[in-house]
């Protein structure tokens, strides 16, 4: 904690902004505030923000909505190019270890070190099997760390800060998508030794898929495909424009086409999804043989009627709608109590970042 400031959690999503202030007590988490403001379609495409003032506008109307005098914001970023990789180096302190991942990270990078922000958090410490050992020098254990390596090109934060900065604000920490949702999931709902999990975000463009093991990331991995996928396949089918096909696909503006083969439309494509998702949980059990117990699901697409059932289907595991206030406060005399438990899915990264505090560790 930083005294008595606090931090307001903005995901700058493809569709809309979401924000989320909580406030820390000795018994947990309050909800502040909670404001979402819907961005016009092409505004940003493929996590690209294509129109800066649209989005430096609805983040100063979103603030002034939720009357919102904190400058400090927490955000995130996703997409296929950011590197998270689990690599294994020798034991060393965390120092030592702040002095060598850039030249540990060049080996796994698709572009030049310098190009990027490195960031890392040790995993575990492991000590090799005794045939292995018995190699070592006096025949002591050698002994290995796995860490956590996150790395994102300068470009991409710079991109993702200046509309922020624009707004009138202060970025103080960058997160991912990913840990801004396994954040959110593990205050609430806690860690389950031995279970192998997968927290998949389905926003307007990605899927964002973090296996966890024992609580640690696994593997991880950012889905092209999401609720624009499915809008422009009703759109298509239906002969009609952006804002019908998305009240279509919550189940709301029928008007006289048919519910079932919207249902069919919205199946097929996460039919389509699923299938990209499934070869990486087949990737996955075959490099560790372990089978996934259960996939929790947030974002956008997580309030289409019906998901889970027709993703359990797919991958033949159970799937669940994440509920991020599980364990919040939230006064039923300043909320909704019905919109809030509609928008939770959504809530989920914001809730992830408004738990960061200054002082967390961020990119270097």
């Amino acid at each position: 904690m930083f005294g008595s400031k606090d931090v307001v959690g903005l995901d700058i999503g493809t569709s809309s902004i979401k924000l989320v202030r909580l406030k820390k007590g000795k018994k947990g988490y309050s909800l502040l505030n909670f404001g979402i403001m819907p961005l016009p379609p092409e505004t940003i495409v493929d996590g690209v923000i294509e129109k800066p003032e649209v989005v430096i506008n609805a983040i100063k109307n979103l603030f002034k909505m939720e009357k919102i005098k904190t400058k400090e914001v927490v955000t995130a970023i996703a997409g296929q190019e950011i590197v998270i990789k689990k690599i294994n180096v020798p034991k060393m302190t965390e120092d030592e270890l702040a002095e060598s991942i850039r030249a540990e990270a060049e080996q796994y990078l698709p572009f030049d070190i310098d190009e990027v922000n490195v960031d890392f958090q040790i995993i575990k410490e492991i000590t090799a099997e005794k045939k292995e050992a018995e190699t070592e020098e006096e025949g002591a254990p050698k002994i290995n760390m796995d860490v956590l390596l996150v790395a994102v090109r300068k470009e991409q934060i710079e991109a993702r800060n200046k509309p922020i900065i624009d707004a009138g604000l202060r970025p103080v920490i960058l997160d991912l998508d990913v840990f801004a949702v396994e954040n959110s999931y593990e205050f609430n709902y806690g860690i389950a030794q031995g279970e192998v999990l997968a927290l998949i975000n389905m926003g307007a463009t990605f899927a964002n898929v973090n296996i966890l093991v024992d609580g640690i990331t696994e593997f991880t991995k950012d889905i092209a495909g999401g609720g624009n996928r499915i809008n422009h396949e009703l759109q298509k089918s239906f002969n009609v424009d952006h804002e019908t096909a998305e009240k279509l696909k919550m189940g709301a503006g029928l008007n006289g086409v048919s519910e079932k083969d919207v249902a069919n439309t919205i199946a097929s494509v996460l039919g389509e999804i699923s299938h990209e998702i499934n070869k990486m949980f087949h990737d996955f059990i075959k490099s560790t043989e372990k089978n996934i117990s259960r996939v929790v699901l947030s974002g956008g697409c997580a309030r289409i009627s019906g998901i889970e059932k027709i993703l359990t289907e797919n991958f033949d595991i159970p799937v669940e709608i994440i509920d991020p206030y599980k364990n919040i406060k939230i006064n039923p005399k300043i909320f909704d109590p019905e919109y809030i438990h509609n928008m939770a899915p959504v809530a989920a990264i914001g809730v992830g970042l408004a738990m960061r505090r200054l002082g967390d560790k961020a990119a270097k």
